[in-house]
């Protein structure tokens, strides 16, 4: 048996309420680029981000091309004209002044960091955003003080799901994954790639889809409590921190 020694989480959707502060930005800057807004085109936005994102987390093209790459889609489908990287750039600065003024919590992570602390359970952070923004949003949140070691890809090197990433977390920890239950929105990244690295996980399903069973999963950060218990080592895997 490992002992359940710390909880990490994801950041984007899980603590910091990521996709209600891009939603409602979205929605009061797209009409300054010119175009007609409407709830398909806040919806552009976000196929644009899960478009693109992978790209700058698999290390293909800089985080600031990503961002290019994302509003060239907007602005073709706004029907505009595309414009230099530079001109790329103001415009998402415009659209980073609006989205940080909306920054906020879920309402159910502060039950959810009470009652890990009142385990005597250590707190991490992994995410795959980069790692100044997510430091940003943290401090905007409360939460900078409340937190272990938060670990973001482009100090670390690697991005979930690559298993470099979840090894960073349990160095950073000092912990072998068995003893580590890992936390997040994404069930590609934030389960199954934690599981495959070694550490437990649990979904956490705002939405409702039902990609795990319910004994894994939660839909709220209040129900995390019964998962902060003793755990049998995930099969075929050690105390010692995953390899890069």
């Amino acid at each position: 048996m490992a002992e359940l020694a710390a909880v990490a989480f994801d950041l984007d959707d899980t603590l910091f309420d990521h996709s209600g502060a891009s939603r409602r930005a979205v929605g009061a800057w797209l009409p300054t680029l010119g175009g007609q807004y409407s709830p398909e085109m806040v919806d552009a936005w976000f196929v644009a981000e899960r478009t693109h994102f992978p790209a700058w987390r698999d290390g293909h093209v800089s985080f600031a091309e990503q961002r290019r790459r994302r509003l060239r889609d907007m602005l073709d489908l706004l029907g505009l004209p595309s414009r230099p990287d530079d001109a790329l750039d103001a415009l998402f600065a415009d659209y980073l002044d609006v989205y940080r003024q909306l920054w906020t919590a879920f309402d159910d992570v502060e039950a959810a960091i009470e009652v890990v602390a009142a385990q005597g359970l250590r707190i991490g952070v992994l995410t795959n955003g980069p790692d100044d923004l997510q430091r940003a949003k943290i401090a905007a949140i409360g939460l900078t003080d409340r937190l272990g070691p938060v670990l973001a890809a482009d100090v670390l090197g690697v991005a979930k799901p690559h298993p470099g990433a979840y090894a960073g977390l349990c160095a950073a920890l000092g912990l072998g994954p068995a003893s580590v239950l890992y936390v997040g929105d994404d069930h590609e990244l934030d389960v199954v790639a934690a599981r495959s690295a070694g550490l437990h996980a649990v979904h956490l399903d705002r939405r409702g889809v039902g990609l795990e069973p319910e004994r894994t999963r939660i839909t709220s950060l209040r129900e995390l409590a019964p998962h902060l218990t003793l755990r049998a080592s995930p099969a075929g895997t050690t105390d010692r921190c995953p390899s890069a």
